[in-house]
């Protein structure tokens, strides 16, 4: 693992943060911060008839990790079900933390593979993914 941490492909991710601005009426709505380093993520989510993410918003006020990994979820959450946001965040949590070999099933995740021995970065990197699923299972519970 001799890649560099902050690479090329990271910091265009955090330049370039999809749905960067927050719901005017969101479903479900949460904030998560890393008490580590101060990164703050806020996500609003609104789901559509059949259970799945509509739109997002986000407000990403964290390092270049923590923003790439914010660009990452953007790409790919529209249409993705509570369950699957619960899922990224779980896998994510276990790879981080060495419990499985795999990134998790979650487009550009292996970008982050030279993070895995840098511990105090592993919360802002999970950030995103935690306020999302939080923030659609609250969604998916004012639905019903």
């Amino acid at each position: 693992m001799n890649a560099p941490l902050y690479n090329l492909e990271i910091l265009r991710l955090a330049a370039a943060i999809p749905h960067h601005e927050r719901l005017a009426h969101p479903d479900g709505t949460s904030e998560k911060r890393s008490p580590i380093c101060g990164s703050r993520v806020t996500v609003d989510i609104a789901i559509d008839d059949a259970g799945r993410v509509a739109e997002i918003g986000m407000l990403v006020r964290a390092c270049a990790l923590g923003q790439a990994s914010a660009a990452l979820l953007g790409e790919a959450v529209i249409g993705r079900t509570p369950g699957e946001l619960a899922t990224a965040r779980d896998d994510m949590t276990a790879w981080l933390a060495g419990e499985r070999a795999l990134p998790p099933d979650w487009p550009g995740m292996d970008l982050f593979t030279p993070a895995l021995p840098h511990r105090g970065r592993h919360a802002s990197i999970r950030l995103a993914f935690e306020a999302a699923a939080e923030a659609a299972a609250q969604a998916s519970e004012a639905r019903v």
